[in-house]
């Protein structure tokens, strides 16, 4: 489990189908050449109209919540923000946070969020609200030589689909520098990556981006262990019950050991998974960070600390 991947074990990985997912620039059919797709570039494309008008990636995901109860909206915190992708000519987002890497330039969110070879133009924003969209600026989601963001992925969340592979519904993405030449995690902080904990944590802030809110939602309550019963949706999950969490949220943080004066924690979960986070937007459910996780975080972590 706490074998280190070599260079050249990692290069051949994401030279199968399950590495990073082709983009195509705006208005073309044609991957993107030589990986261009800059701060500078990103910024202009996702203008404050664009990123407003953006839906959540999986609408038929978390049912809308009527009134909110124990989640309440807040001003975010840094490491948190919205995954802004477009897909099918349209725009999108879902809920990211900044994951503690080498390279200090990974994010983590949902995989069905950042799945599909038309997903292109993706790009991070920490603390987005809709009064202050850019408080840190913006981080472009990187494309390598071929034109392909990169994206790690278990391969069998490609090959199985979203349901017989729930329980890796998990995505890193390496973004390069804002405007500024300023590395996220530099800028933002980044949240610990915990795997091989419990399934029960007496303490977890749960924050995600709501479609139909203007800020964030926060929520503190303990998980729980939930195993599916279905078998064509198999395996065991977190569950949090948090109300006021619908479409937008997914790929949102589940934070243990939250600390108020560094505005971090330990990743121990992502919306997701168990019916892409929840058939309901009063219970969220995660996928278990175990060995899966572990090993995928350390791909995405050696590829991006090598450029």
């Amino acid at each position: 489990m706490r074998r280190t991947l070599t260079v050249a074990a990692l290069v051949a990985a994401l030279l199968l189908p399950g590495g990073p997912t082709p983009v195509a620039e705006a208005g073309s059919g044609r991957p993107a050449a030589t990986g261009r797709w800059s701060a500078e570039e990103a910024e202009r494309f996702w203008t404050a109209d664009r990123m407003a008008s953006a839906v959540p990636v999986n609408p038929a995901g978390h049912a809308a919540a009527a009134e909110p109860g124990r989640g309440k909206d807040f001003d975010g915190i840094p490491s948190v923000g919205r995954m802004f992708v477009m897909k099918g000519g349209g725009a999108y987002f879902c809920t990211a946070s900044v994951v503690s890497s080498p390279g200090r330039n990974l994010v983590l969110s949902a995989a069905h969020c950042l799945l599909g070879t038309d997903a292109r133009q993706v790009a991070f924003v920490p603390r987005y609200t809709a009064e202050n969209p850019q408080p840190y600026g913006m981080f472009p989601v990187l494309r390598d030589a071929r034109g392909r963001s990169k994206v790690w992925i278990d391969p069998r969340y490609r090959s199985k689909g979203a349901d017989l592979a729930a329980t890796l519904d998990v995505a890193f993405a390496q973004v390069g520098p804002d405007a500024d030449g300023f590395k996220v995690e530099d800028v933002v902080g980044g949240n610990r990556l915990v795997t091989g904990g419990p399934f029960a944590h007496p303490q977890v802030t749960l924050i995600g981006y709501p479609a139909s809110a203007a800020r964030p939602r926060l929520c503190v309550n303990r998980t729980t262990r939930f195993t599916s019963s279905d078998p064509g949706i198999p395996g065991s999950f977190l569950r949090i019950d948090c109300t006021g969490y619908p479409g937008g949220t997914s790929g949102g943080p589940f934070l243990a050991r939250f600390d108020k004066r560094t505005e971090t924690g330990d990743l121990v979960g992502v919306i997701g998974g168990w019916k892409t986070g929840g058939d309901t937007a009063d219970t969220s459910y995660s996928p278990y960070f175990g060995a899966e996780v572990r090993t995928l975080y350390r791909q995405a972590a050696a590829g991006a600390a090598s450029g």
